[in-house]
């Protein structure tokens, strides 16, 4: 399988993130990750610009050619002075996409697997719907909706898209951080949202470009990645029976991070019995429209 491939299937765990932060973000705590780091970013020549972006545009391919990681995720929402925060950790194969991940939101613990572009979650007890302890959510088919709308920024592809959508212009090396033990540079990138998939409709839900930062080890490699997103958020209907009307649309703010560890950790992704799981997807198609 080629590099470019590999790079689009990373991008899957990015989707999963990103659903499992929308559906089962928990209560919120303080600011981003800390780290020890260097946080001078003195303007760079034009050669240093062009061998930022060159390492940008090739991390993706590098870290997918260690097959698989260790991943730790964190997803941050904030929408009207509240936040809320829900934290993952697990393997993800970085050749088919497949991830084997816990997440835990709400004081509440999840089991969330990918296996060939599905989405499983085992919800707590008493809360899956049709009494089955697994959701299930096509994210092949919920990605095709966003022709149409809906969360477009979910697109698989698009985070192998992020890279080509950057140009020197747009890289920043910020300095060098240590994160779990390992030197890093970081980066930060603003991503020309015209140029991903279906530029024009993601360009109404969270503007002109899309701020991210990630962090290269000596060999290239992602280590972290920090997406930092601004939605608007659907009208919310007050409660029908007050027969107050509609508020207006309010944004929400999206912070997804996610460190790569352990490269080469063994992975076993397996799905759910059939009869243990309900399928969510068209729920999920339904709540795409709406927010469309």
């Amino acid at each position: 399988m080629g590099s470019a491939g590999n790079g689009r299937r990373l991008g899957a765990l990015g989707v999963a993130g990103v659903l499992a932060g929308t559906v089962l973000v928990g209560c919120g705590d303080g600011g981003g990750p800390k780290e020890a780091a260097d946080a001078s970013s003195a303007k760079a020549s034009p050669e240093a610009e062009e061998q930022g972006t060159r390492a940008v545009r090739s991390a993706y391919d590098r870290t997918a050619e260690e097959d698989t990681a260790k991943v730790a995720l964190r997803v941050r929402t904030s929408t009207e002075g509240r936040s809320e925060t829900a934290h993952g950790q697990g393997v993800v194969d970085l050749e088919d996409g497949d991830s084997v991940m816990t997440l835990t939101a709400q004081g509440q613990r999840i089991e969330q697997r990918v296996i060939d572009q599905v989405l499983y979650q085992k919800l707590p007890k008493g809360q899956a719907p049709g009494g089955k302890p697994w959701i299930r959510i096509d994210l092949g088919k919920v990605a095709g909706q966003q022709g149409a709308g809906g969360q477009g920024v979910n697109d698989p592809a698009q985070s192998a898209a992020y890279a080509r959508a950057i140009t020197d212009k747009d890289v920043t090396r910020k300095g060098t951080a240590t994160i779990g033990g390992v030197r890093t540079t970081q980066y930060r990138v603003n991503v020309d949202v015209a140029e991903l998939p279906n530029g024009d409709t993601l360009r109404k839900q969270v503007g002109p470009t899309l701020p991210m930062d990630v962090w290269l080890d000596d060999e290239g490699r992602l280590r972290r990645q920090q997406l930092d997103m601004t939605v608007k958020a659907p009208s919310q209907s007050a409660e029908r029976s007050s027969g107050a009307a509609s508020s207006a649309p309010g944004k929400v703010t999206v912070r997804t991070v996610m460190d790569f560890t352990g490269f080469g950790t063994e992975i076993e992704a397996e799905k759910p019995p059939a009869g243990q799981v309900t399928d969510m997807t068209g729920k999920a198609l339904e709540q795409g429209k709406r927010q469309s």
